[in-house]
């Protein structure tokens, strides 16, 4: 049961009491600025041509897809593949992934000037005790870099990256919000201290910063084999990934029962096509110039009037 049909219900519930509920449609937000636009776009669109009320609730990544399972959430703004392919795996009689995906990129990225000051060059020179010593700003015998917040589905997979690759040993593995650790970088790179970190594309970091990939072999798959924590309490030990990651993209996700309930609002889901472009904007109006991203939302629709009216039809 989708999270509309719950509130179709509740309302019909409340029929002799009082005036019906008006119909909700429930958008998850991850805490990234992309998807939280990108929420808010498919969300003031609902409400504009398809007459229904919508909540956003912001909830990790991973968590959206188990809420949308359960019928409490219907509609997932950016799933990100192969992060989630296994969780998409798991829920595929409840979640559908629509067929537009936008092209992306992980890994971990440096900037110049940290290439020329420590010579590093690619994923696997972090092992070496060295190179890490560049990135110790604690002097606690390890390094430091970023690999993204706890709820992103892509730090967990680092963090086997990290182990497969030799630099857990070497590096310690940093999760906290990305606008902090945005700033950080930021910082380093003002002052020229070394910084290496995950990274991914489309976003921001790119256009304000001198950033270089680090090299690695090329993906692998019978390098790859990732269990789920939900699956597993030793998922780090039987997991693996010592290659590249696998050329990403993302893609609109919704409640299988929201193609029975409202195959409008479907059609629309699947005709949505964000581009490159669009996500690396949005991501620099939330991180650099500081606005909300409801504040964004409504510049970019405003702006792209015609693109709605071709996905709304």
């Amino acid at each position: 049961m989708s999270a509309w049909v719950r509130s179709i219900l509740t309302g019909a519930c409340a029929l002799a009491a009082g005036p019906a509920l008006a119909a909700t449609v429930v958008v998850g937000v991850p805490a990234w600025p992309s998807a939280e636009v990108t929420a808010s776009i498919i969300g003031k669109v609902l409400e504009e041509h398809y007459g229904v009320a919508v909540r956003l609730r912001p909830i990790g990544s991973m968590e959206l897809l188990g809420a949308i399972d359960r019928g409490e959430v219907d509609i997932h703004p950016e799933i990100w593949l192969p992060n989630l392919q296994s969780f998409v795996d798991d829920y595929a009689k409840s979640v559908v992934v629509a067929d537009y995906g936008v092209t992306a990129m992980q890994g971990l990225c440096t900037t110049r000037d940290t290439v020329e000051a420590t010579g590093i060059k690619s994923v696997g020179d972090l092992a070496k005790p060295e190179m890490a010593a560049y990135f110790d700003t604690d002097e606690d015998g390890k390094g430091e870099m970023w690999i993204g917040p706890a709820s992103w589905s892509s730090a967990r997979i680092e963090r086997v990256r990290a182990k497969s690759y030799g630099y857990a040993d070497t590096m310690m593995l940093l999760n906290m919000p990305e606008d902090m650790a945005m700033a950080s970088i930021d910082a380093a790179a003002a002052l020229g201290q070394p910084v290496v970190f995950y990274c991914y594309s489309p976003h921001y970091v790119f256009a304000l910063h001198d950033i270089v990939r680090l090299e690695e072999p090329p993906h692998d798959p019978a390098t790859w084999t990732i269990v789920q924590a939900e699956d597993d309490p030793a998922w780090l030990a039987h997991s693996t990934a010592a290659s590249a990651w696998e050329p990403s993209h993302f893609h609109i996700g919704y409640a299988r029962a929201l193609a029975d309930d409202q195959p409008a609002i479907v059609a629309f889901l699947q005709h949505i096509a964000l581009t490159e472009d669009d996500a690396a904007m949005m991501s620099y109006a939330v991180h650099v110039e500081g606005r909300a991203p409801d504040a964004v939302a409504d510049a970019w629709l405003a702006d792209n009037k015609e693109r709605i009216e071709e996905w709304v039809k």
